[in-house]
């Protein structure tokens, strides 16, 4: 089953949400528009992904807590091979 545009940008208004996007966010919105969500879709897919990311980000917090008090004392040298985010 093959979802349609709708349902794709109002996922895609999510994702742009919780990935702090917003030139993503404004222009899915704008197609979510065109493909027919309603207003009140949008703000509900915008509501659900800011919920997502406030969760994310408290666990985020809760597990940094963690590393700080159990940091080994070289925690400052950069890593060998790299966390692969740059």
């Amino acid at each position: 089953m093959k979802l349609d545009n709708r349902i794709t940008e109002l996922i895609a208004i999510g994702a742009s949400v919780t990935a702090n996007c917003q030139p993503c966010l404004q222009y899915h919105v704008e197609k979510a528009l065109e493909s027919g969500a309603s207003d009140f879709e949008i703000a509900e897919a915008i509501e659900v992904a800011k919920a997502v990311r406030k969760g994310a980000a408290g666990k985020m917090d809760q597990f940094a807590a963690t590393i700080s008090k159990t940091a080994p004392s070289n925690a400052g040298a950069p890593a060998a091979a790299g966390c692969g985010c740059s």
